[in-house]
């Protein structure tokens, strides 16, 4: 299953994009996928099949300072002359004017994420999640850019208990980072409102798939689960294991920044949910990893953490009808692909 998220999209040809936090896991697949719409491989040859729009002479811009994200992630492009990569960092206001001049679209995943860690480091958060953002948003306004599309989070919707998550029913923040990406919401609505600079935020649903780094005490629990589980070592489940999330593969997430860079104006200065709809308990994504590795190891269970919600899952009509936000990978479609990723990359670290 192969499905460009440029699929009934369509961008005026030589468009420029900004993907900053591009070295990174969402990121780098952006770059990715817009270099291969634009018709151009990763190495810049436009006959290995990756030019899904067919030639429409796109062009990416990546800004990130490595602190999070990696040089191997985007290595296969640096050899693509419609490929530039800055290193800075978004708390920077003149590295942020020189990056959007002359860019159509920008894509702001430039954060830093994990709830326990914004708890540990609540100012720093402020400072890249924050700062960072209004710097660019700014910097995109000062520059004429026509769409400003920025990763919020579902951690936004704090301890509402309200099943299926949609919008306008958020409950009390609880944590440092969910109120950095709630106070970006604001500071979005507020750009179109008082500047008109046209903002979408997407709040993403625990998104998992290739180049998320599975290592670290930060790590996403699907490719931690999968690089344990391929070493032999026993993985922890924090709480019960039956809190339940919405996981959601990466391909629907390029695909709704996609049509957000596409949206009507009217759509613009809100916050929609982006994720698959769907809700797996980590016990029972836990065994669908571990049976289809052929591991037969039990899970150890330790006390839950600090501002974890107990359950997400997300309502997406409104990203449905506003953005034309159509998911195509399920999460057992997802998890497939994911698997089989890590399995190869992982056995090639080695």
């Amino acid at each position: 299953m192969n499905i460009s998220p440029f699929n009934g999209i369509e961008l005026p040809s030589g468009s420029r994009f900004l993907v900053t936090g591009g070295a990174g896991f969402i990121g780098s697949n952006l770059c990715e996928a817009i270099l291969g719409a634009g018709g151009a491989g990763a190495d810049g040859d436009m006959s290995d099949g990756a030019g899904a729009g067919g030639g429409n002479g796109y062009k990416v811009r990546c800004l990130d300072d490595l602190s999070t994200g990696s040089i191997e992630n985007i290595r296969p492009f640096l050899g693509n002359a419609s490929f530039e990569f800055i290193e800075g960092d978004i708390r920077d206001c003149q590295t942020c004017r020189d990056a959007c001049e002359g860019v159509d679209y920008v894509l702001h995943q430039a954060a830093w994420g994990s709830v326990p860690r914004s708890i540990e480091l609540p100012l720093l958060y402020e400072h890249i999640n924050v700062i960072g953002t209004l710097n660019m948003m700014e910097a995109a306004r000062h520059a004429g850019v026509k769409k400003f599309v920025y990763a919020s989070s579902s951690s936004v919707y704090g301890d509402s208990e309200t099943l299926p998550k949609m919008e306008g029913g958020e409950g009390a923040l609880l944590s440092p980072y969910a109120l950095t990406k709630k106070t970006c919401e604001e500071y979005g609505r507020l750009y179109k409102e008082l500047y008109g600079l046209d903002t979408y935020g997407l709040r993403y649903f625990n998104v998992f798939g290739r180049r998320q780094d599975p290592n670290g005490a930060y790590a996403a629990v699907i490719p931690k689960f999968i690089r344990q589980l391929l070493a032999g070592e026993t993985p922890s489940i924090y709480g019960d294991g039956r809190q339940s999330r919405d996981f959601t593969y990466i391909d629907n997430v390029v695909q709704a920044n996609i049509r957000a860079c596409a949206a009507d104006p009217d759509a613009a200065g809100e916050a929609y949910n982006i994720a698959y709809g769907g809700r797996e308990t980590l016990l029972d994504t836990y065994y669908a990893i571990a049976n289809a590795l052929g591991k037969n190891i039990e899970p150890s269970f330790e006390p839950p953490r600090q501002g974890d919600i107990l359950h997400s899952n997300a309502d997406i009509t409104k990203a449905r009808e506003k953005l034309g936000y159509n998911p195509q990978y399920s999460f057992e479609e997802g998890l497939g692909l994911v698997i089989e990723w890590y399995a190869s990359a992982l056995g090639e670290a080695e």
